[in-house]
């Protein structure tokens, strides 16, 4: 009977050294705390970053839109006011 007791007891003791070894102190927590705060202030830059790049982009497809669209009008207009030659 005491074998057991004192199984249980070790048993019960290995458990605990276990559960408080993975236990993080306070300052742990606090600094992987402003890690992820850290990581999270980037994310939003690039997001912000990836906005702009993407506002960047949609203008110059307007541009080039509209360019192309000067380009075929004059090609539409050297066309129908072509000489004698043509």
């Amino acid at each position: 009977m005491t074998s057991a007791i004192q199984k249980t007891i070790i048993i019960s003791l290995a458990g605990a050294a276990l559960m408080l070894g993975g236990c993080a102190s306070v300052e742990e927590v606090h600094h992987a705390q402003a890690t992820a705060d850290h990581a999270q202030a980037t994310a939003d830059e690039a997001l912000g970053a990836a906005h702009h790049a993407q506002q960047t982009a949609d203008q110059a497809l307007t541009t080039a839109q509209t360019s192309q669209q000067g380009v075929d009008e004059l090609k539409n207009s050297s066309t129908s006011h072509r000489g004698p030659r043509g």
